[in-house]
């Protein structure tokens, strides 16, 4: 697979303390092994001249109080609260000043953040996704991205997950639904 570095951006999801690191408050040790072959996917589209943009999910503590069903903390516990350790972005991200960070609040990335704007200022058409979790915000964010007509692809060895059936199942409805798929090794930049 061979992409326009120019027109396509390197997505990285959610990859945060919660999440990646052994002390997080929904480690999982599938997301902490995806650190180093995201970190080589970032670093291979930079070179390249592909944009990069991280998303951290972030919950005010509030977020969810009063709501009738939508309730993350109900279903994971309280989880990458804003401000806290947990939802800082873990360490072995170069993330750099050129890059965009979306704060988002939902298991998608583009459910009212900045994220179509800036793909679409910057001419971007496809979207080489990594990070975590496989199942949860990785294919909401690769979903939402394919029915605002960019074209999400999946790299598959650069997925965090729970349960590697979880993983599994992501790649294999990403790619029959509403994208492609692709691994580190395949996925090259013009």
């Amino acid at each position: 697979m061979s992409l326009d570095a120019t027109r396509t951006a390197v997505v990285v999801v959610d990859m945060q303390n919660g999440f990646c690191h052994p002390d997080g408050s929904l480690f999982a040790p599938g997301s902490e092994a995806a650190i180093d072959p995201v970190t080589d996917l970032v670093s291979r589209g930079r070179d390249a001249g592909a944009h990069v943009v991280y998303t951290q999910d972030v919950h005010p503590p509030e977020q969810f109080d009063g709501n009738h069903y939508y309730d993350e903390f109900e279903r994971w516990g309280e989880h990458v609260v804003e401000g806290s350790w947990d939802a800082e972005l873990v360490d072995a991200l170069d993330v750099r000043e050129e890059d965009l960070v979306v704060e988002k609040h939902t298991y998608d990335a583009f459910y009212q953040t900045q994220l179509e704007g800036w793909l679409d200022a910057r001419g971007i058409d496809d979207l080489l996704i990594c990070g975590t979790l496989a199942n949860v915000c990785v294919l909401h964010t690769a979903g939402s991205a394919g029915l605002r007509d960019y074209r999400p692809i999946l790299v598959t060895d650069a997925l965090g997950y729970i349960e590697a059936e979880h993983k599994e199942y992501a790649v294999d409805h990403a790619n029959w639904l509403f994208g492609e798929t692709t691994t580190l090794a395949d996925a090259e930049f013009e």
